[in-house]
């Protein structure tokens, strides 16, 4: 008995791994519980329909009988970002705007058994404008939702009248953060992790990120009191997000191999300080690689310049409009019609720019 009780003595006691079980048992709970909590406090503001297999969550702004124009979110986000940069509600001004939350992203689903790279969300968001018989809309694209506007230009040329690709990825690079933020996709332990400690950690780092997106400029009071954190920190967005951040390269790389294919309208626009890509290694390299398009570099904007100079990227939106075909067959919008009444000189000078 006494060479028993010594044995047992020196076998010591699992305890680092009952902190651990502990530990991430109190993860699991917090992050249900706050996820939860986000889902009730941000109900879904627009309509579903089924697309491709995904049901998708759109909103609507804007007189329908005006041009549609979609916008798709970036990487990490939800249509609701873009609806709180103000971008959404003064292009509603002249267009039919569409706001899609990409498979995974707020409140669209994201199905499991099938692929979620830019050319099947591609085919997913023509599929719902099909159904929804939304003729020939100008696609923007903000970040990773360039890479899905532009498989729509590729895809159905003659169904969209315009691209704009904004804060764009085109490019592929060596990305320290694609494999740290690739982590919560990997089989059996990312999924334990988006459960459990991957959304308090998001949480705590949340903060630095946000400072990062907007850099060189510091988060608009908009985006800091009415953007719901937690609804991007729940596990099935925290997949869907991680599993961007690992096909970008690769994703970036076969698009190249069909950039010569590209035959719809394109605006390029980017902001000159953006700390997430490289704009001249981005924009700027894909414009001279397809001179056809327009590049609008906008001056000390950052990544997220729809929050920061929502105007320039909104001129931006216009002059990818009047690309789409000569002045005389294009129909002027609401704002220029009511400009030229007022200032008809102003009315010439936009022709004359927009010609050249």
């Amino acid at each position: 008995m006494s060479n028993l009780s010594a044995v047992a003595r020196r076998q010591p006691a699992p305890y680092g791994l009952l902190l651990g079980a502990a530990l991430l048992g109190a993860s699991a709970v917090v992050a249900h519980h706050m996820a939860r909590k986000a889902e009730a406090e941000n109900p879904p503001r627009g309509r579903f329909l089924q697309a491709n297999g995904v049901r998708l969550h759109y909103t609507e702004h804007g007189d329908p009988s005006n041009p549609a124009l979609v916008m798709l979110h970036g990487n990490g986000s939800m249509s609701l970002e873009l609806e709180i940069s103000g971008l959404v509600e003064r292009a509603a001004r002249d267009f039919h705007v569409l706001v899609f939350d990409r498979p995974g992203y707020g409140h669209s689903d994201r199905p499991k058994a099938q692929s979620h790279a830019p050319e099947a969300q591609a085919r997913t968001v023509l599929q719902a404008l099909r159904a929804l018989e939304v003729k020939r809309p100008m696609v923007m694209g903000h970040s990773w939702g360039t890479l899905v506007a532009y498989w729509m230009g590729l895809l159905a040329p003659d169904e969209i009248r315009a691209l704009v690709l904004a804060s764009g990825y085109y490019t592929p690079t060596l990305r320290l953060d694609t494999a740290i933020l690739g982590s919560p996709a990997l089989p059996v332990l990312g999924q334990l992790m988006r459960r459990t400690l991957s959304p308090l950690l998001g949480r705590l780092m949340w903060p630095l990120m946000a400072r990062r997106l907007f850099a060189p400029h510091g988060l608009t009071s908009a985006f800091r009191e009415q953007y719901p954190v937690w609804m991007s920190l729940r596990p099935g967005q925290l997949l869907a997000s991680a599993s961007e951040a690992a096909m970008m390269p690769l994703q970036a790389a076969r698009l190249r191999k069909h950039e010569g294919e590209l035959r719809v309208p394109t605006m390029i626009v980017a902001g000159e300080k953006d700390r997430v890509v490289m704009t001249q290694w981005q924009s700027g390299r894909l414009h001279r690689r397809l001179p056809r398009t327009r590049l609008r570099v906008v001056a000390g904007a950052g990544h997220m310049m729809h929050h920061t100079a929502t105007t320039e990227v909104l001129d931006a939106i216009y002059e990818a409009w009047h690309m789409s075909a000569p002045v005389v067959s294009t129909p002027r919008l609401k704002s220029e019609l009511a400009a030229a009444e007022k200032d008809p000189a102003a009315d010439r000078a936009l022709r004359e720019a927009t010609v050249g």
